[in-house]
């Protein structure tokens, strides 16, 4: 490089920078490639869509819907971060029904629940009233004990539902079929004919439907697993006991048909009692009206029938046998000019 002049090496120097400059504009555009590639299948596939039709854009929301293994509930959660369902029942006897009904009322709503239904039938003893509570699940087995200490627990019944999967699957179903809908929606903005229009219109129509449906399970759910429901049946001192297991069998039988008999003898027995003063009041008078009208009644006279006549006798019956023949057999006739025997 010694035998190179000033100026000749001046121009190798720019060369080089210019080599440098090439190369790092490269890199650039490189990186800048990659940038829209990886923006690419999306455009594709919005392409695609719009070539053809709802089909291929179904095939863009697809691709992100998770799996039966990423869908499924994980198995690790803890209790508290699991969907669950809890659903109670109870009978308690207390001694003033009214009263146990507003306390239980007043421990929903400072639980923070309401009411979700309350029937009640007034009675002295036998009164009875039914509760439907809705709580918060958190609270739900302290809302349980407290009823229960407001009188005699007969009976309580507690079921629980996990349905931690079917909210996570359903999480996911929403997340496609809202890909969908916009998915949809791009296309119908870019229909140019009618008959894709109308087309889109029925199709985008058809998943904002389906998603409406899956949002109203989700919220459902949600409803479900954020407020428990207890229905609590609070009954009077004279209320009959209630009867833990089903009694069948010929003894069961012959107790059932002999209380209906009694019953029904009761009733008649009522009835009759019922009737009693109208029959003394009305039947006595009436009855001692008849017998003396038919005292003072005049007996009519006896009038003597005349003697029916005899029967004629019969001249064969009345004819005498003659003497010597035997009784019971009749004599020849005479015969004529014969002469009787002295």
């Amino acid at each position: 490089m010694g035998g190179i002049g000033p100026r000749r090496r001046g121009v190798v120097l720019a060369a080089a920078l210019v080599a440098v400059l090439a190369a790092g504009g490269c890199g650039g555009g490189s990186g800048g490639n990659d940038s829209t590639a990886a923006e690419q299948p999306a455009t594709g596939v919005e392409g695609g869509a719009d070539r053809g039709g709802p089909a291929a854009a179904d095939a863009q929301a697809g691709a992100g819907r998770p799996g039966k293994a990423e869908g499924g509930a994980p198995a690790d959660l803890r209790v508290d971060q699991r969907a669950i369902i809890y659903t109670g029942s109870m009978r308690v006897q207390v001694q003033d029904v009214d009263r146990a009904a507003r306390d239980a009322i007043a421990l929903t709503t400072t639980a923070g629940g309401f009411v979700g239904g309350d029937q009640r039938r007034s009675a002295d003893g036998d009164a009875t009233a039914e509760l439907t509570l809705r709580v918060p699940a958190a609270k739900f087995t302290t809302v349980v004990d407290e009823i229960a200490k407001l009188g005699t627990r007969q009976r309580q019944e507690i079921s629980t539902e996990d349905v931690t999967e079917e909210t996570v699957d359903l999480d996911a179903r929403i997340a496609t079929q809202r890909a969908r809908v916009e998915n949809g929606r791009r296309l119908l903005a870019r229909a140019t004919s009618i008959t894709d229009l109308v087309s889109l219109e029925n199709e985008l129509a058809r998943r904002e439907a389906d998603l409406a449906s899956l949002e109203a399970k989700k919220r459902r759910l949600a409803d479900l697993t954020a407020l428990s429901t207890i229905t609590v049946s609070l009954v009077g001192p004279e209320a009959r006991p209630v009867e833990e297991e089903e009694r069948v069998g010929f003894l069961v039988g012959l107790d059932a048909g002999w209380k209906v008999f009694l019953a029904s003898l009761t009733v008649l027995l009522t009835v009759l009692g019922a009737l009693l003063p109208w029959l003394v009041t009305l039947g006595v008078p009436v009855g001692l009206l008849v017998w003396l009208l038919r005292r003072r009644r005049p007996r009519p006279a006896l009038v003597a029938a005349p003697p029916a006549p005899a029967p004629a006798a019969p001249a064969a019956a009345t004819a005498t046998p003659a003497a010597g023949s035997p009784a019971g057999v009749s004599s020849p006739p005479p015969v004529p000019g014969a002469r009787s025997a002295p």
